[in-house]
């Protein structure tokens, strides 16, 4: 009879790396819209659109960053700082 040891470990970290995938393209899409929005408010020409994609790719950049320093400092420092 197998025994059922729960789920894989290396599913769960491959789900959150898709997750923050997902976050950094969303942000960039979503600034990007914001910015288009704008353009069609205002009826200027692709000005806060340029601009929303890329303060949306350089603001996710930064978040991802953040999130998998923060990750690897876990790793290395162990959850509750260092041993």
């Amino acid at each position: 009879m197998a025994r059922d040891r729960g789920p894989d470990p290396g599913l769960a970290l491959g789900q959150k790396y898709f997750a923050v995938g997902l976050r950094f393209a969303a942000g960039i899409v979503v600034f990007t819209l914001v910015g288009y929005g704008l353009d069609q408010l205002l009826g200027t020409v692709a000005l806060f659109t340029v601009l929303g994609a890329i303060g949306g790719a350089v603001l996710s950049f930064l978040s991802v960053y953040r999130e998998l320093t923060t990750d690897r400092q876990v790793d290395e420092d162990g959850p509750s700082g260092k041993w």
